[in-house]
């Protein structure tokens, strides 16, 4: 539902903050590794995960897009809930969670605090293949880091054209023209399809 908030810090604390977007305060959980990444700053941008339950709606706010992307994976485990979620992210870097997953560290996992031996070993069960197949890159990269032709192709596909389609009209473009910005890409593949 909501991607992310960007606006002034009104509250720091380790373990939440409270973010002003547009004169609406929201109340927004934090791990450790997200306070240490915006502790000096006044306004930042926060990546939100909404968590629905019967009896509250809760965020909880990531520095970056990866991070949000693993807090997430690590939740869909059975067992794992948010605040658990938390905890992990809060006790190492998210580079070193996913390693640990990984590489199957059961002992480095198990440190966690609410972490036991099962636990450990559902996550790593559960998880190992999924962030294999992400790769370590995955956790640094972000929307604006996409290069200029994925960042076509994935306007193209949203408007509709297909996948293929698209891909190979922009190879052809690329061919011909290398410097364009995305929005030239864009037009140029949409007079072609």
């Amino acid at each position: 539902m909501y991607e992310y908030f960007n606006g002034k810090l009104a509250y720091k604390a380790p373990t939440h903050v409270v973010i002003d977007v547009s004169g609406i305060g929201y109340y927004v959980h934090i791990s450790l590794y997200t306070f240490s990444q915006i502790k000096d700053q006044e306004n930042c941008k926060l990546f939100i995960s909404l968590q629905v339950r019967e009896d509250s709606h809760t965020l909880y706010g990531f520095a970056t897009e990866s991070e949000k992307k693993l807090f997430e994976n690590l939740i869909s485990v059975s067992g794992i809930g948010p605040n658990t979620g938390r905890m992990i992210l809060s006790s190492n870097t998210p580079d070193e969670i996913q390693s640990a997953i990984v590489n199957g560290q059961v002992a480095l996992i198990q440190k966690i605090k609410g972490i036991g031996p099962k636990t450990a070993q559902r996550l790593i069960l559960e998880l190992q293949d999924k962030l294999k197949k992400q790769g370590v890159e995955a956790l640094s990269t972000t929307i604006q880091s996409q290069s200029i032709p994925d960042e076509a192709l994935s306007a193209l596909v949203m408007l509709g054209f297909n996948k293929a389609a698209a891909e190979k009209v922009l190879n052809t473009i690329l061919k011909t023209e290398a410097n364009l910005s995305v929005e030239d890409m864009i037009k140029l593949a949409l007079k072609r399809l």
